[in-house]
C-alpha cells in the first residue's frame, strides 16, 4: 500500500502522515525534509540556490536518512548528523522552494523516494507525491487549509522552538511559498488526479486522521 499525502505548508501533512503510518505500522517518509536537508547542506557549503548543477550533485551524493527519535517521531540525518531541528529554520524555509525547483535536484531525490516506495506499505508526504513521485499510489490525499490558519500553526511550531514570528509575517511567507510552488514549471503544487481534497481549517488532528484512515481502510478492503 502506498499512501500519498500532498499539500501546501502548514496544512498538516507531516503530522497526519506520521499518525497514519503509526496506526498501520507502516513506513513514513517526509519528502519535504529531504529537500530541506539538501538546502541546509547547500547553505552551509556556500552553494547558491540558483546553482542547479552543483545542487543536483549535492542532492545525488547526500546521504539523507531517517531514524525514530526517543518519542517515536522521525529524526532526519545528513550522514551521521541529526539535522531535524536545523532544517526547519527560517533560512532553510526561505530557500527550499528555489532549491527544490531545479530538475537536477528533483530527479536525484525522486529516485531515492521511489526506491523507498518500492518496498510498499509507506505513507509519503510532500508536494508532488501523487502527481510525480508515485502517480500510481493506492490512496491520494491533498490536504489544504486557509492561509491564516496555516500561518497560525507554523507560528506555534516555531514558538515551541523559541522562535517568534508575527502572524502577519508568517502569512506573507506562506503566501509567497504557495505562489512560488504553484507557479514553478517542474512539479508544481497541485492536487493529483483522483486525489481526495480535505480542507483541515476547522478540523482537529483526530478528525483529519479519522477521515484519512477511513479512506485508507476502504482501499484495503
Amino acid at each position: 500500500m502506498i499512501v500519498a499525502i500532498d499539500g501546501p505548508a502548514g496544512a498538516g501533512k507531516s503530522t497526519i502522515s506520521r499518525l497514519i503510518a503509526g496506526r498501520h505500522d507502516w513506513t513514513y517518509l517526509d519528502t519535504g525534509a529531504m529537500y530541506r536537508a539538501v538546502t541546509l547542506l547547500a547553505l552551509e557549503q556556500g552553494i547558491a540556490p540558483a546553482d542547479g548543477e552543483e545542487l543536483g550533485l549535492l542532492a545525488r551524493n547526500a546521504e539523507i536518512g531517517f531514524q525514530p527519535g526517543p518519542d517515536g517521531s522521525p529524526q532526519v540525518f545528513a550522514g551521521c548528523r541529526d539535522v531535524t531541528e536545523e532544517i526547519r529554520g527560517r533560512d532553510v524555509s526561505a530557500c527550499v522552494s528555489e532549491v527544490s525547483a531545479h530538475r537536477s535536484v528533483r530527479e536525484a531525490l525522486v529516485e531515492k523516494q521511489r526506491s523507498i516506495a518500492a518496498a510498499g506499505d509507506v505513507v509519503m508526504d510532500g508536494r508532488d507525491i501523487g502527481t510525480v513521485v508515485c502517480p500510481g499510489a493506492d490512496v491520494k490525499i491533498f490536504l489544504t487549509a486557509a492561509n491564516r490558519e496555516r500561518a497560525r500553526r507554523r507560528r506555534l511550531e516555531l514558538a515551541q522552538k523559541g522562535v517568534e514570528v508575527s502572524q502577519e509575517q508568517m502569512e506573507r511567507d506562506i503566501a509567497a511559498r504557495d505562489d512560488y510552488d504553484s507557479r514553478r514549471e517542474l512539479a508544481p503544487l497541485k492536487a493529483a488526479a483522483g486525489a481526495v481534497i480535505i480542507d483541515t481549517t476547522n478540523m482537529t488532528i483526530e478528525q483529519v486522521v479519522d477521515r484519512v484512515s477511513g479512506i485508507v481502510e476502504k482501499q484495503l478492503k
